[in-house]
């Protein structure tokens, strides 16, 4: 599972580059600037009885992977690095929506707390990253009903070194060939793979730590988690004992189909802003868009961010814009009906039935009349919004 305290040891370990900072219209930390005087457009969020600030809670520090979020974000924005947030006018084409938005970091900023549980720590949190297999895991503590997912794809993969490795070409490959994965511990993906029998326990090794140090001295003989959004180019480029590309396959591409942070909210929510989500929805899934269609000057304000907040965590502009290709090319997309953001059912009940059993092995009190229906919701999806 992608949880925030495994992406906090993967990337912290090793993140460098230089920071892109951008010139942007802010306020300092914990200052208060006047609203603009902006006249609403379009969509009308206020009239849809949308919150006056919708409150979005992510699962890291800012990075290219939210890029689809902090393009909602227009001009007179305030940065808050006390909690590591930024507020300013929600934009839908560049035009005022009537209400403000709040993206708050995740990660260091909330003590490594999943969003799920942040947003019932906080009852002002709208909608939080969740993944399906999280919301499976936590329908009894911490249930959530996914509205949009802006990620076809998973980025978490296995990766190897080809050169060590010239016949793997997948996960099952590296099964076959008995190479030793590196992983952080209590990873379900890892867990449905031994139970497929496409690895072997013996060959799992969850003492990972984030630092690519034992990847780097056992020179590509044992493999290792990741995420392809990241570490293929930062191995070749920024980690010099090592230099060199590696080859991986996504866990999607290899039989685990999870959606990894899908915007969600309380199932009492759901139904209390019916009509907000209505118009909200299709704004999501339209920033996604022209996010991808233009991010240089949202991964700005990203870079900036990440200065503002100065949690340690460093990510340059060569990994922002890697990280931009990889998804255009791998993890982002329509769904099998040419429409961005909808959950596909029969995918989301193929996860269901993989981790409901695992789950149940490992202590967490799936409720017994749960099914994959009561996870998301496809209602207020545009359908005629795609790439």
């Amino acid at each position: 599972m992608r949880t925030t305290t495994k992406r906090a040891a993967a990337v912290a370990g090793f993140m460098a580059g230089s920071l892109a900072l951008a010139a942007c219209s802010s306020s300092a930390s914990g200052d208060t600037a006047d609203a603009p005087e902006l006249e609403i457009g379009s969509v009308d969020l206020a009239a849809a009885g949308c919150p006056a600030d919708i409150k979005i809670q992510t699962d890291w520090n800012p990075e290219a992977e939210h890029g689809h979020l902090y393009e909602l974000v227009g001009d007179g924005y305030t940065i808050d690095d006390s909690i590591k947030s930024v507020t300013g006018p929600l934009m839908a084409g560049g035009e005022y929506t009537g209400v403000d938005v709040t993206i708050l970091a995740g990660g260091p900023a909330t003590g490594f707390t999943q969003p799920n549980a942040q947003m019932y720590t906080d009852d002002s949190i709208f909608l939080a990253y969740v993944g399906t297999d999280e919301s499976i895991a936590h329908a009894s503590d911490l249930p959530t009903v996914g509205v949009f997912a802006p990620l076809e794809k998973d980025p978490q993969m296995i990766m190897w070194d080809p050169e060590t490795l010239p016949d793997v070409t997948s996960i099952a490959d590296l099964g076959s060939e008995g190479t030793t994965i590196r992983v952080f511990p209590g990873g379900t993906y890892i867990d449905y793979f031994v139970g497929a029998g496409i690895l072997q326990a013996d060959q799992v090794d969850a003492t990972y730590d984030g630092s690519p140090a034992v990847f780097v001295s056992e020179g590509g003989a044992v493999a290792q988690q990741g995420f392809a959004s990241a570490e293929p180019y930062i191995y070749k480029n920024e980690i010099t004992e090592w230099g060199k590309p590696v080859e991986y396959e996504l866990i999607n591409d290899a039989g685990y189909p999870k959606y990894a942070a899908v915007l969600s909210l309380k199932p009492e929510a759901v139904t209390e802003y019916a009509d907000c989500l209505t118009e909200l929805v299709p704004v999501l899934q339209q920033a996604e868009i022209d996010f991808f269609a233009s991010p240089d000057a949202t991964n700005e304000l990203i870079l900036e961010l990440i200065d503002a907040y100065d949690t340690g965590w460093l990510y340059s502009q060569e990994v922002a814009d890697f990280s931009v290709e990889t998804m255009k090319s791998e993890l982002v997309g329509n769904g099998p009906d040419d429409i961005l953001g909808n959950l596909d059912p029969a995918r989301v009940q193929e996860l269901f039935d993989i981790v409901t059993p695992i789950y149940a092995e490992q202590g967490f009190e799936v409720p017994e009349d749960l099914t994959a229906e009561d996870l998301y919701t496809n209602e207020f999806i545009d359908e005629s919004i795609g790439f």
